[in-house]
């Protein structure tokens, strides 16, 4: 009988080496410590943590998230304690998890605060990388940075300066060609990129006639976006060379290889957390079996292997 080899989950990002291509989504995990006694955070490929600015945000006004069709909106704003409160309160629990600790950091009104915190988290060693949320669509602002490719490549040239750490830039769907703005990411630095952030959207309460969040509209997440990432995902991959990190609306290992087989390296699970904590894990497990069924040493067959009909 033919010993059969055990398939090996290890992925590359940049200077990232991760045991598995399983993440967390920024957002949808806290800090972490809100999940422990439903996983071992120790199976997690990475962990991504909840955006970081300079100072503590409140976030917007509630309601923040409503229910939709195979999906949530949600409008949160950033709320963080910032980074000061993040590196005292927050990083000593991260820290001794051994898991590659992936900080999320934005800024809402002067792009050079990206630098800042780049240059400030670089110093810590426990900080695996960074991921350059530029495509948050709660921010009440006319134009993101990641809608415009001159913007996206100046911002990450600039953080690029500030910081050794594996840079990881997140990017919207809410554009004309993401693929593109992929491109002037890669070009500028970035180690990988992170797609896809959520939709825009919008849901209203018949009845009173208002919406249903507080901000009127939000982001939409969720299996209802799932085709919107995969086509993305698919055209970004035949478009750059750096690694590309699959999210929106993966809720279990189906769901999660169809992102690897349109083309990425890693996944991030964001809105399953809030439905099933044990989805990650049992990703993990599922994909040990899927690549055990079909004779996979490792994950570079699977990644971008999609066929003709």
């Amino acid at each position: 009988m033919v010993k059969q080899t055990k398939p090996d989950l290890g992925v590359r990002i940049g200077k990232l080496d991760l045991k598995n291509p399983v993440m967390v989504a920024s957002g949808t995990f806290g800090y972490a410590e809100e999940f422990k006694d439903f996983i071992d955070l120790k199976k997690l490929g990475a962990i991504v943590t909840k955006t970081i600015t300079i100072k503590p945000r409140t976030g917007n006004l509630p309601p923040r998230t409503c229910e939709t069709p195979a999906g949530m909106l949600n409008s949160i704003g950033l709320e963080n304690p910032g980074i000061d409160k993040f590196i005292k309160e927050k990083l000593p629990f991260l820290k001794k998890l051994g898991v590659p600790v992936i900080v999320s950091i934005s800024s809402v009104d002067d792009p050079g605060e990206f630098s800042i915190l780049a240059g400030q988290l670089d110093k810590i060693r426990e900080v695996s990388a960074l991921e350059l949320n530029i495509s948050c669509p709660n921010l009440h602002k006319d134009k993101l940075i990641a809608q415009d490719a001159e913007d996206t490549f100046a911002l990450v040239s600039a953080v690029r300066k500030a910081t050794q750490k594996c840079l990881i830039t997140k990017l919207s769907p809410n554009v004309t060609s993401l693929a593109e703005i992929a491109l002037a990411a890669e070009r500028a630095g970035s180690d990988a990129v992170a797609l896809i952030n959520t939709l825009g959207g919008m849901s209203i309460d018949v009845e009173k006639r208002t919406p249903k969040i507080g901000s009127w509209s939000g982001g939409l997440s969720g299996p209802a976006i799932r085709p919107v990432a995969v086509k993305m995902i698919w055209e970004t991959y035949n478009k750059i060379k750096i690694p590309i990190i699959g999210m929106g609306g993966i809720i279990d290992t189906q769901s999660a290889l169809e992102f690897f087989i349109a083309g990425a390296t890693a996944i991030s699970t964001g809105t399953v957390n809030f439905v099933n904590p044990r989805a990650t894990i049992e990703i993990i497990r599922g994909l040990k079996d899927y690549m055990a069924d079909n004779n996979m040493r490792d994950l570079s067959g699977l990644i971008g292997s999609l066929k003709a009909c």
